[in-house]
This record gives C-alpha cells, structure tokens and sequence, in this order.
C-alpha cells in the first residue's frame, strides 16, 4: 500500500493509502474542516526524518507528558506545545522540540 503525504494548512498528515482518493478521506475524517492543499504519494513505503533537523541530539525516549499533551489536544501540535509549556514551565522552543519529537515518533 502506498504511502502518501498530505499536506493542509495546519498539518501534513502522513498516511497509508491504496490511492489518493482513500489517503484525503483519512483527512476527511480525521480534519473535517480542513482542505488539503498538497497529495504527494512517497517514492517509497517509508517515512524518515533527521532527528538533527528537529534539534533532537542523542537518544529520543517518548514523553509521557509530551504524549498526553497531544492527546489532550486531539494531535494539534500548536495546542499540544501550549499545554506542554503550561504543564512543565519550559520556553517555546523546548516545547516545540519535545512534541514535534514525539510526533515523530509515532503519537
């Protein structure tokens, strides 16, 4: 099954798919009030990204706390790094870094 990256304007949803139609009805029901303004099936069956890129150096372990703030915000990321600020006391950028992170791998 093809690998598929959609792309809307508050998220880029990564997704199997056995075609494009199927990969934006994941975003249908998934993000009903959002249009998807880019389809890319993937050249490959996987998805990978640099943890340098994110800023991420040596092991990256889940976050239980990381987890539960995007939990609590149904997967959005900017909501989920405002609880984890809330939740922990620590600035933007370290927030940013610990659920994009998480997101990674595999929320």
């Amino acid at each position: 099954m093809p690998l598929f990256e959609i792309e809307t304007n508050a998220h880029i949803i990564i997704t199997w798919a056995d075609d494009e139609t199927a990969a934006v009805s994941v975003v249908d029901d998934a993000y009903p009030s959002e249009t998807p303004i880019r389809i890319t099936k993937r050249p490959r069956d996987t998805w990978v990204i640099s943890k340098s890129a994110l800023g991420i150096k040596g092991p990256a372990d889940p976050c239980s706390v990381a987890r539960d703030c995007l939990a609590k915000a149904s997967g959005d990321k900017v909501q989920a790094i405002r609880l984890y600020m809330q939740h922990t006391g620590v600035d933007l950028e370290q927030s940013r870094k610990v659920i994009e992170s998480n997101m990674v791998m595999g929320w």
